[in-house]
Parts: C-alpha cells; structure tokens; sequence
C-alpha cells in the first residue's frame, strides 16, 4: 500500500512539476527580469545614495529580501493556479475519488510550489551575483527558511486555489494580501530604522520573521530573533496543513 501512495506522490509532483517547466518562458524567466530591475533601480541607482545598512552596501542589504520575494510568489501562485485550474477542468475530481490518502494530493503540490520556488531563488541568487559578491552565513539556515517558507506559501496557494471560483479570484490575495505584506515585510529596510509603534505593527506581519531569518543566513544580521523566524514558519506550516487537508478531505468548494 505504501508503494502504491509513493507512486501516486511521484506522479502528481512530477505532473505538477512538469507543468511549470513546459512554460518556462511563463514561470522562471519573469521573476529574474522583475527582481533585475530592482538590482538596477534600488541597488545601483538608490543605493549608492542611501549608503551602508547593518554593515553591509545596500545591495548587499536587499538580495535576500528580494530572493525571499521571489520565492514567495512563485510558490503561491503556481499552486493556486495549478489547482484551481484542475478543479475548473474537473480533473481533481479524479484525485478526490483515487485511492490515495489527502496528504499525498496536498504534498503533491507542494512538491510543485517548492520546486519552482526554489529553481526561481537559484536564479535570482545567481543574477544577484552579477551585482554583488555571494556571502552566506549560513547555509543550513538559507535552506531550511527558503523550504519552509516555499512550503508555507504552497499550502496558502493551495486555499487560495479551493476557495476560488473564477481565474479572477486567484490574482486577488496575491495583488492586495501577499504583494503588500511582502513589500512592508523589510525587503527594503530594516524595521530597526522604524520608530517604536511601527516596529510593533511591522511585527505582526510574518513575513517579516520569513525575510529575517532568511537575510541572517546570508549577512548574518536581524531584525528578529532567528528562533522566532523558525517558530514563525512552523506555527503556520502547521495551521494551513490542518485547514488545506480538512478542505480537501471534506471536499469544501470541489465537490458540485
């Protein structure tokens, strides 16, 4: 039986997977042109002007964050659209009714969001070297706040896509939710520079954990303790697994 639910995981990830590499045009090239400009206009044209941040040149100071933003998006989005693309065709009827456990559908997209997400961060990490030299702190912690937050906006995507009932729906969380959360979650600055009320209202937003612990694995430095950022991430993976395999099990908005 358990042979039969790792085939099942394999050929669901290598479907989702496939799916975002036959449009790469579409997928992986978009984020390093969008993230390049932002080298350009805020490192190089702004940065020089604003000066040292935490130690380190200002360009130094934001290819974290913009990595970290890149990965959160490509991850969402190619979850949420993979799956409401599936339930507006009616093909996820097919996996609703397969001898398959939930968690093997739910880890099967993830393994698609993760993926992308993370071949969509090598690439920014890779122009970023175009600009600046690669320093990294850490490695073990790079990883690990890139998975877990590439499995967290998987599993948010995964929501988005159950809830949706139009291609409308699914552009709306990321372009009034995620889009400015990511934005005030210290990509461009540290919430150090803040004064006292705004950094408490910039700490209730967890993306700012996300993008702290991931800027310590590279520079070292932080704008919240490295245990809240891990702490962050898994108190959220934790939540939106048990909602998206409730949703799912129950069939909530797949079943007509």
């Amino acid at each position: 039986m358990f042979k039969l639910y790792l085939t099942a995981l394999k050929s669901l990830a290598m479907k989702e997977t496939n799916r975002y590499l036959r449009i790469w045009v579409q997928t992986l090239v978009p984020p390093v042109i969008t993230t390049s400009l932002y080298f350009i206009i805020f490192g190089k044209m702004i940065g020089g002007r604003i000066g040292n941040m935490g130690g380190f040149s200002y360009m130094q100071f934001i290819v974290p964050g913009l990595i970290m933003m890149s990965a959160i998006t490509s991850s969402y989005s190619n979850v949420s659209s993979s799956f409401f693309s599936q339930k507006f065709q009616k093909n996820i009827e097919e996996l609703l009714v397969a001898p398959v456990p939930t968690h093997v559908i739910i880890w099967g997209f993830i393994i698609g969001g993760v993926g992308r997400s993370l071949i969509v961060g090598t690439l920014v990490s890779a122009v970023s070297l175009l600009f600046v030299p690669l320093q990294v702190h850490s490695w073990l912690i790079v990883i690990l706040t890139l998975v877990m937050t590439a499995i967290l906006f998987s599993l948010a995507g995964l929501i988005n896509g159950v809830y949706a009932k139009s291609f409308d729906d699914i552009s709306i969380v990321p372009t009034f939710v995620l889009q400015p959360l990511t934005y005030l979650g210290g990509v461009f600055y540290s919430i150090s520079m803040l004064p006292p009320f705004w950094q408490a209202v910039s700490k209730i937003n967890p993306i700012v954990y996300m993008i702290s612990g991931f800027r310590y694995g590279f520079l070292g430095i932080v704008d919240t303790p490295i245990i809240s950022s891990i702490a962050i991430l898994v108190l959220f993976i934790v939540v939106l697994y048990t909602l998206c395999y409730y949703l799912i099990s129950k069939g909530r908005g797949l079943r007509s």
